[in-house]
């Protein structure tokens, strides 16, 4: 059964290689979605695949790309859309 996050990570998370890094992970699992900056210095990410995917995505973001310094991840589940034929950079 297929789910769908929307996350907004907090911290030291652009110039970092944080949505490529994100992107990374998000294909290796198998996921769907995005992740792009946003004007205020945070990152979103919007994913869908299964609970335990999404779960080990969300565990991932908390940490980041080793010149990270995540500070919060909001996390917000949601029910999908099927719109995401693969996961991408955005911005």
């Amino acid at each position: 059964m297929r789910e769908r996050i929307s996350l907004r990570i907090r911290g030291r998370v652009q110039g970092v290689w944080y949505r490529a890094s994100a992107r990374e992970e998000a294909r290796k699992l198998g996921l769907t979605g995005f992740v792009q900056n946003c004007q205020d210095g945070s990152v979103e990410l919007i994913a869908e695949g299964t609970r335990p995917k999404l779960e080990r995505l969300i565990a991932w973001c908390h940490q980041g790309p080793p010149a990270a310094q995540v500070n919060l991840v909001d996390t917000e589940w949601l029910p999908p859309t099927g719109e995401f034929d693969g996961f991408e950079i955005r911005r």
